[in-house]
């Protein structure tokens, strides 16, 4: 497995961090964003460290994205979310901030006005399990 020592996502994977992680396989993790969007916000990472789009290998990008769309399934049933959007930024211009490829997956409503990132709290780590429980289950997995 390729990794970046000083990478948040890479400590994450080897269970440096503390997460609240949704899936998990040989290739991919899941897990909730810490300073989340909306309650649900996930983010969906390769295992192996890539920097965006333009370096991630196609196995691994076509992993990543079929667990995406099985996680927004599962985010949208377990919290009852109007709607899913798919976000995947790449580089700094295009608000990319930490340099390890990743997919959000960010649950949405009617009429819901989105904040700026900048404008974000850090979620508390004992909301974060039991939405992940939530959000486990309706994957079949929790």
């Amino acid at each position: 497995m390729t990794i970046d020592e000083n990478c948040i996502f890479c400590k994450i994977i080897r269970n440096e961090v503390p997460s609240s992680i949704l899936y998990e396989d040989n290739n991919v993790m899941a897990f909730l964003d810490i300073r989340p969007l909306t309650k649900g916000h996930a983010l969906v990472i390769p295992k192996n460290h890539y920097v965006d789009l333009f370096d991630i290998s196609n196995h691994d990008l076509q992993a990543v994205h079929t667990v995406a769309k099985a996680l927004a399934i599962a985010i949208k049933n377990a919290i009852s979310a109007d709607g899913i959007s798919i976000i995947q930024q790449n580089g700094k211009a295009a608000g990319q901030e930490i340099f390890h490829i990743h997919v959000h997956v960010i649950p949405r409503y009617e009429g819901q006005f989105m904040p700026n990132v900048s404008e974000l709290n850090i979620a508390k780590r004992s909301e974060l399990a039991e939405i992940a429980l939530k959000i486990r289950r309706c994957m079949g997995i929790g």
